[in-house]
């Protein structure tokens, strides 16, 4: 009660201050507009960003004196006094050009102050930003790997499957987003593989406790990829080629003329042999008489490509929109599938492809309807289309050979293809994804957030190797969900305390409809039997920080968190070898975390930055792909299931460091323990696997990275950056059973990189050597990763045209 007393004084002591806007213009000595430059109430993070016609506004103000910083690329730094004393204040300001490049290193500072605002709101977060990651060969599944807390899963090289974990939490139970779009709306086609780090603004990670305007069940955190919107005409183009015949090429580019008609496109193809060597005691030939030969060999059957583009056309920045954009997005792939979850035997002819098409409307206004009230909508609808291919029926050794019987006879699959029976299944899905959030800012320290997420699947197969009389007996399946969220967000003693409260509602109702053969009174006929299922439940949290000097925070956040299941692992996934389990329970965990962040704190020409952390995770009926004590290399097929109770805790910890604009050092580590909690079983029964860590998820990591810039080293106005990256990651057990042989052995890998930009920054070139020791990488169940590999890339800006 005390609470909320407290609450309500904020809010009533708030709403009775004065405030105002500051708005103005910004132009350069020869009127030309100085669009994108930024305006800064100094001492403060509120700021605008100059718009196509030279306009800003601040809103929300307190009555007062104020100094306003302006930066831009193009220009000299400048500061201007205005005092705030009405509803509204003009100021027009104009800026003297400079080719310093000082004013560079300025602007970047202030454009942090977006990663800033969103680290303070005392979340568990980590904000990466891409600017040079984009000329590097880089996907963006590595830079999210590098960061602190994060480790990316994935089964192999280039478009093989990813899996996430943040601090102990992995899965389903971690959602992917586009604009806060979930990304699986989008298709396989369509991935973090797939998008290039120069399509991305910035990646938001939010670990354990997720906003609630990123409305939907992230029970262990969210990955939310904010795509580029500068209205600036540009246009960016890059392509790579490297080792095991890979391509990566993209293109980005925006078009907006003076009425505020716009035009973006984006596209990329990628493609892959991923023809690399594997070895080790997880890689073996049967012998005719049965015994097991450790072998190295290559990849043989591995190739990947995939390419897609985004085309958006509307109006930006006008009276009666911020954003309007209606797009469509269109990809394909094609991936061959070399093994099972497993690297026990290896695959041959069996493939997938999959193409998806993207309709979208992107909508954002502020002061919609009424003054104060913020309204943005994210609307797609998709139509997705899947093949997988499996009528191979002969057993192939890593030598792609076909495996030889004892006898002297090629071996026949006992099923008849590669994994299971013959096969080629069109799996179609219709997906309808809706995100709608309204903020109300009361004021400038008090504002309601309210979102809802809308989601819908209907999916359908259809195999086309059945005989007719069994299609009649697919099943189909339908998900409907939808998250609801309200949140209330406070600032208070100048904006030291930050407090975020939320409530989240969720529901989703199954239908599963199956044509069964029934026989009564001596007649059979035919019945759908129809499943259906609701789940509604709540779910509420906290998060909070506070400043005790402006370069020490400290956060706290809780969230009692509810994830659903996905329609893959209820109703399986045969390209990736999930089998159906329709009757999942949903998961729920109740998520802490505690953190300092100390800096940037600046001494002369250095800067540093130091945070740490700590986390629980204690989750019931969480949602694993287990592999349980099975160890028979023909099981390459497996289940989503729920493992009962368990419990995660850990910590983490990163330090920055910069000299100058030329020596850059980062370092983080993450250790947690992942602990399966249920001592008996339902009948009382004893769990031998209690109190044990849960096997496939890598515990404790460390990353680190070196970046040095020489300046005007080869021709003026160029820069030659070097960089050097690690990655170390503790052996992990990849089954249930004790066994020295489901250890993964510890790795230790690093990468080697350098680029140049060429006098006016529109040419960069690149080149990156990694694993540069050729050591054995390994990931989910033991599947070995590329070794040694060397790319070239060559990047091309356009900012002006």
């Amino acid at each position: 009660m005390k609470f909320l007393l407290l609450l309500l004084a904020f809010v009533h002591f708030s709403g009775w201050s004065q405030n105002g806007n500051i708005k103005g213009k910004v132009t350069f000595e020869n009127s030309e507009s100085a669009f994108g430059a930024t305006v800064t109430i100094a001492g403060t993070q509120k700021f605008a960003l100059v718009g196509n016609n030279g306009q800003f506004e601040i809103k929300n103000v307190a009555y007062g004196s104020y100094t306003l910083e302006i930066t831009s690329l193009e220009a000299k730094t400048k500061t201007v006094n205005v005092t705030l004393n009405s509803p509204s204040t003009q100021v027009n300001i104009s800026l003297e050009k400079s080719n310093d490049p000082k004013a560079l290193k300025e602007v970047v500072v202030k454009k942090n102050s977006v990663k800033k605002e969103i680290i303070s709101k005392g979340f568990s977060v980590n904000v990466i930003e891409t600017k040079d990651a984009a000329t590097r060969n880089l996907q963006t599944n590595e830079l999210l790997d590098r960061s602190a807390g994060v480790r990316i899963r994935q089964n192999g090289g280039l478009g093989s499957s990813v899996n996430y974990n943040l601090n102990g939490m992995s899965g389903n139970a971690i959602r992917i987003f586009i604009d806060g779009i979930p990304l699986s709306t989008y298709g396989s086609s369509f991935s973090l593989n797939s998008i290039p780090p120069a399509l991305i603004e910035r990646i938001e990670v939010y670990k354990g406790v997720t906003p609630a305007e990123l409305a939907d069940d992230a029970l262990g955190g969210a990955i939310n990829v904010i795509l580029k919107k500068g209205a600036k005409n540009t246009l960016n183009a890059s392509v790579s080629y490297g080792s095991f015949n890979t391509i990566q090429s993209n293109f980005n580019t925006t078009y907006r003329d003076k009425s505020g008609f716009t035009v973006k496109g984006s596209g990329f193809y990628n493609y892959s042999d991923n023809d690399y060597e594997v070895w080790g005691r997880f890689v073996y030939n049967i012998a005719p008489d049965g015994r097991y030969e450790l072998t190295r060999a290559k990849r043989f059957e591995n190739r990947y490509r995939s390419y897609g583009g985004r085309f958006e056309a509307g109006f930006t920045n006008v009276k009666w929109a911020d954003n309007f954009l209606i797009g469509i997005n269109v990809s394909e792939d094609h991936n061959q599938i070399q093994h099972g979850q497993f690297m026990t035997r290896p695959y041959k002819g069996r493939f997938s492809e999959a193409d998806a098409s993207v309709i979208s409307l992107n909508y954002s206004k502020k002061d919609f309807l009424f003054k104060k009230l913020d309204f943005s909508t994210n609307t797609v609808f998709s139509n997705k289309h899947e093949v997988v291919n499996d009528t191979v029926k002969w057993n192939y050794n890593w030598n792609g050979e076909k495996a030889i019987g004892l006898y002297g006879e090629p071996v026949l699959s006992y099923t008849g293809a590669q994994q299971g029976g013959p096969t080629i299944n069109n799996i179609s899905e219709n997906i309808l994804s809706s995100r709608s959030v309204f903020t109300y800012n009361l004021n400038e320290s008090n504002r309601f957030i309210f979102s809802n997420l809308y989601y819908k699947l209907d999916r359908n197969e259809d195999d086309l190797i059945k005989p007719e009389f069994q299609k009649d007996f697919e099943a189909t399946f339908d998900l409907q969900k939808t998250v609801t969220s309200l949140a209330y967000e406070m600032q208070a003693f100048e904006s030291r305390l930050r407090t975020n409260i939320f409530g989240k509602f969720y529901e989703q109702k199954v239908n599963h409809r199956k044509p069964e053969l029934v026989t009564q009174n001596g007649q059979t006929t035919v019945v759908e039997k129809i499943t259906k299922s609701a789940t509604p439940l709540f779910g509420y949290g906290l998060a909070t920080s506070y400043f005790i000097t402006p370069e020490l925070m400290i956060t706290a956040s809780a969230e009692k968190a509810i994830r659903l299941a996905t329609s893959d692992e209820m109703f399986g996934r045969p390209s990736e070898n999930v089998l159906a389990n329709p009757n999942l329970k949903p998961e729920q965990s109740n998520n802490f975390n505690v953190g300092v962040q100390f800096g940037p704190y600046e001494i002369s020409t250095h800067k540093i930055s130091i945070a740490a952390s700590g986390f629980s995770r204690n989750a019931k009926d969480r949602i694993v792909r287990t592999s349980g004590n099975r160890v028979n290399d023909a099981i390459q097929t497996l289940p989503f299931e729920n493992l009962g109770r368990t419990q995660s805790i850990g910590y983490e910890a990163s330090f920055n460091y910069s000299f100058k604009d030329r020596l850059f050092l980062s370092m983080n580590m993450s250790k947690f323990n992942s602990l399966f909690k249920m001592q008996f079983d339902a009948n009382g029964g004893q769990l031998s696997n209690y109190n044990k860590q849960i096997p496939n998820e890598p515990f404790f990591t460390v990353n680190g990275n070196v970046q040095y810039n020489f300046k005007e080293l080869i021709q003026k106005d160029s820069q030659l950056s070097l960089y050097y990256n690690f990655g170390y990651v503790d052996p992990f057990a990849t089954l249930w059973i004790d066994v020295v042989n489901s250890k993964t052995p510890a790795q230790f890998v690093q990468d080697l990189g350098l680029s140049y930009a060429f006098p006016k920054k529109q040419f960069v070139l690149s080149f990156d050597a990694k694993n540069i020791f050729d050591k054995q990488v390994f990931d989910n169940y033991a599947v070995q990763k590329p070794g040694r590999a060397f790319y070239l890339k060559l990047n091309y800006t356009l900012n002006k045209f």
